[in-house]
């Protein structure tokens, strides 16, 4: 199985790549538990800010775009991580998703998180992240990771998980959502079905 990373971090190093990568070691151990071989790869946004501009004025990816975005297509699962901006995504990240067929995620695992400064943006992936793949018709974990400054470090408290109670989760959910769907199968077109996937998902 192949889960592919996509961070719209634009620091090196930044802290968008750091939860990606500790989310994409989650869902693969948990995948590797399942006795379920995972390969992961990441997509750096930071790296083709330039091509996906000219992508959205020409309408033709350049080849290393056009790679990204087949690793994309092709992958059993996604994680997809931005940093928050203006109350929202990033406009890399959104950017890149609109050069991608609105169609070729129908279906897919997705694993969404964002960091940002203060734990006050968290909403950020329940009024706009997860509203932009329920668009594209992709299957979103119900676990989404929001991680602020403090949450590094954090074990949480009495109400809440800590960060690294929410990655171990929403990992989970995400190795269970891929194991469920058979590999290179397209899903069936059935709400109803991704639904009753959602419902049969037991978490300890």
């Amino acid at each position: 199985m192949k889960l592919l990373v996509v961070s719209a971090g634009l620091s090196t190093p930044s802290s968008t790549r750091l939860l990606a990568d500790r989310l994409a070691e989650s869902a693969g151990a948990e995948l590797a538990a399942r006795g379920q071989a995972a390969s992961t790869e990441v997509v750096e946004l930071r790296a083709l800010a330039r091509d996906i501009a000219d992508h959205l004025v020409t309408g033709f990816p350049s080849p290393r775009l056009g790679a990204a975005i087949d690793a994309v297509t092709s992958a059993d699962g996604l994680i997809v991580v931005t940093p928050v901006f203006a109350a929202s995504y990033s406009g890399l990240f959104k950017s890149f998703f609109d050069v991608i067929d609105p169609d070729a995620l129908s279906g897919k695992p997705v694993l969404i998180a964002a960091t940002g400064g203060t734990a006050r943006h968290s909403l950020v992936l329940e009024h706009a992240v997860r509203p932009l793949f329920a668009y594209l018709r992709a299957v979103v974990v119900p676990t989404a990771v929001f991680a602020a400054s403090e949450d590094w470090g954090s074990g949480g408290d009495e109400y809440t998980d800590g960060l690294p109670g929410r990655v171990r989760r929403a990992g989970a959910e995400l190795a269970a959502l891929t194991a469920a769907r058979p590999v290179g199968e397209e899903p069936e077109d059935d709400v109803t079905v991704l639904e009753r996937q959602l419902a049969d998902l037991r978490f300890d």
